[in-house]
């Protein structure tokens, strides 16, 4: 499988580009002032969003990819992006959500699918099976990779998570709480209408 241009794609392209747009996402939430604007709320939706793509990425690392894999991902992205509509919904209710910050989300909503495709595209048949089509019955059972990715790369991986992305955004709770004396809501956002995008 590390031969294959798509696994090769998916570890050394797609994950890191996404990994770099999570910590440029955290520079901008920061660059706003959001323990000020919309506060801890926003850092917990964040976390939630942290989770709903850990969960599947862990998954596609450890397990062997089946329909149940597969299901997941699919899941989890839908789920992801409602959860992004309620961030981006909150967010602009009290902070400038600028063209740059956009841009990142684009990549944070759309990194997720092409990883998605890629994943399919890698295990066709099983897909297939979630629709009982194809040459394989769909397996739901949880199993180890016969073939695990290299030691080495898992480390460095989850190190850059847990030092550019769990991190940062629980700093970023933190400074909310912080700065709200424990509310989740400071008081600018409680006032303000959601969508509009302007200069707060």
């Amino acid at each position: 499988m590390l031969s294959d241009p798509t696994v090769l794609i998916l570890m050394y392209f797609i994950l890191p580009v996404w990994l770099v747009a999570g910590f440029a996402d955290w520079l901008c939430h920061r660059a706003s002032h959001i323990e000020t604007t919309t506060g801890a709320k926003e850092s917990l939706i964040h976390l939630l969003m942290f989770a709903e793509v850990g969960v599947p990425l862990l998954a596609a690392m450890f397990l062997e990819v089946n329909a149940l894999i597969i299901s997941v991902m699919i899941i989890a992205f839908f789920v992801h992006e409602a959860t992004a509509m309620w961030d981006v919904r909150y967010a602009t209710s009290a902070r400038t959500v600028t063209p740059l910050e956009q841009h990142v989300h684009s990549f944070l909503e759309m990194i997720p699918l092409m990883g998605i495709l890629c994943i399919v595209s890698l295990h066709w048949n099983q897909f297939l099976a979630l629709f009982g089509l194809g040459p394989e019955t769909a397996r739901f059972n949880l199993v180890w990779k016969p073939e695990p990715l290299p030691v080495a790369y898992i480390a460095s991986v989850m190190v850059v998570i847990v030092l550019f992305e769990l991190l940062p955004y629980i700093e970023e709770f933190v400074r909310g709480w912080r700065a709200n004396r424990g509310r989740l809501v400071p008081p600018k956002a409680r006032k303000a209408a959601p969508g509009n995008t302007n200069l707060r």
